[in-house]
């Protein structure tokens, strides 16, 4: 195995290659600010320092045009679990929403959020609801996958460079909490012994000229995975996209995907068939990118008793690496 950058993909003479992206987790910033950086380390590495979440997600969520300069909030409506001493953000796929609730709570809240962003809503759906920043374009937010399942203290938005602007979200969340306690969804809810929907999130402030994609996306012939932040990167590269990944379409394709042990096999066999030269694995060791290239000779262990079988790299071996 060698670890080594990445190199163009869609060149002749070039290694035919797979590469597969995991999921990074979140550390506290390296300058010792006590603060964690805005973004987990996976979307970082797609999106640049920046993190423009918000347009990228709408992209995936629509077929509109995009302006490429304007900064866009993506607000999704989640439940903040009480516990003794502080609130526990919970994430989208804990709580059961409906589309039919979440189109009754936005309608309840879209003329507070119509007069406060400045804005019509741009799109919305069942879990995503986009819109012109307007005033809140210079808070810094966490994406509700970087922040669920811990205290909201820690992950609340704040200021940058401007004072004033997460106080003014706050009082607009404030206001958005109070006005869905009494809403009948949320009297179902209870009823039916489900989470309530007691606050908005807001996140990933930006447009979609921030987006800096790495080479590896962007020299990509195809992207597989099952996250919209993927399809809608796809569409910022104008590259073919499936959630699924094809065996057909493995050579010099990017793939982020859920289980992707599954993968693994495949793409075995397709070194072993000399189908693919090489496996770029790009994961996020202690928050920072690590790139790995795996070849036949990295994935087929020879034992110097040569009457013995080669061992296969398995999975297990790759992450515990």
């Amino acid at each position: 195995m060698t670890q080594k950058p990445a190199h163009p993909q869609n060149m002749q003479g070039y290694p035919r290659r797979f590469t597969l992206m995991l999921a990074g987790e979140d550390v506290l910033d390296e300058q010792g600010s006590n603060q964690a950086r805005q973004g987990l380390p996976h979307e970082r590495f797609l999106l640049g320092d920046k993190v423009p979440l918000a347009p990228v997600l709408l992209l995936s969520q629509s077929s509109q045009h995009v302006d490429p300069n304007l900064e866009i909030a993506c607000l999704q409506p989640v439940h903040l679990h009480a516990t003794r001493d502080h609130l526990i953000l919970m994430g989208q796929n804990q709580i059961g929403l409906t589309e039919a609730e979440s189109t009754q709570l936005l309608n309840a809240a879209l003329p507070l959020l119509t007069e406060d962003f400045g804005h019509e809503l741009l799109f919305h759906n069942q879990y995503y609801w986009f819109i012109p920043a307007g005033p809140f374009s210079k808070l810094a937010s966490y994406s509700v996958e970087q922040a669920h399942g811990r205290n909201v203290d820690w992950w609340m938005p704040h200021d940058i460079d401007e004072q004033g602007v997460a106080k003014r979200w706050r009082k607009l969340q404030n206001e958005i909490q109070m006005l869905w306690h009494i809403d009948s969804v949320n009297e179902a809810r209870q009823e039916n012994g489900l989470p309530s929907i007691n606050s908005i999130w807001i996140s990933g402030i930006g447009k979609l000229s921030d987006v800096q994609a790495p080479l590896a996306v962007t020299q990509a012939k195809h992207i597989f995975g099952q996250h919209p932040l993927l399809s809608g990167l796809a569409k910022v590269c104008d590259i073919p996209f499936n959630a699924n990944a094809s065996i057909e379409q493995f050579t010099n394709a990017f793939a982020w995907v859920n289980n992707p042990e599954i993968l693994w096999p495949q793409l075995i066999t397709q070194l072993l068939n000399k189908q693919l030269d090489e496996l770029l694995i790009i994961d996020f060791l202690g928050g920072k990118i690590r790139e790995r290239i795996f070849t036949m000779r990295d994935i087929q262990k020879k034992s110097w008793m040569f009457w013995k079988k080669p061992r296969i790299l398995s999975w297990n071996d790759l992450i515990q690496s």
